[in-house]
Formats: C-alpha cells, structure tokens, sequence
C-alpha cells in the first residue's frame, strides 16, 4: 500500500484495488483531466514532487522530466503529486 499526498494536504493510499493511479484518483474525487487513458495523448500529466512511479506500459505521450501520466501507472512506494 503506497500514499498519494496531494498539495491540499490531503492523501490517499493506493492499494492495488484500482488499476492505475488515474483510477485511485478519481475513486477518491480528484478531477484529473484526461482523454485515453493509455498514455497516448498526455491529458493527464501530472507533476512527481517526490517518489517513484511505474509505467505499467510506457507512454507514446512526450513526458518531461518531473512529469508523469496516472493513466499508465502506479506509485511504487509513498508518493507526492500535484495535479496540473
């Protein structure tokens, strides 16, 4: 079981019962932008403040350093996001 610390100050752990974090945060009430959910169009981008993620298939969207896409990951370890 991961945490998912958010800028408000809130958190949520990902327990495996959702399959990407895209999914945990929306489970949660966390609107997150997106449109394929596959990491081919980028829309859900999000800042890694600390941690680390895995792609569960890598995404054909441009990532920048520091940035990561919920829709094809999980958090490996506790985590600090911010969702852009």
């Amino acid at each position: 079981m991961s945490k998912v610390g958010l800028p408000d100050g809130s958190s949520l752990q990902f327990d495996g019962s959702c399959p990407t974090l895209l999914d945990a945060l929306e489970q949660h009430q966390h609107e997150v932008s997106y449109h394929c959910r596959a990491g081919f169009c980028g829309a859900c981008r999000c800042k890694l403040i600390s941690g680390d993620i895995r792609y569960l298939q890598e995404p054909l969207a441009f990532v920048r350093k520091g940035e990561f896409l919920p829709c094809c990951s999980v958090p490996v370890g506790d985590i600090e996001i911010e969702l852009v």
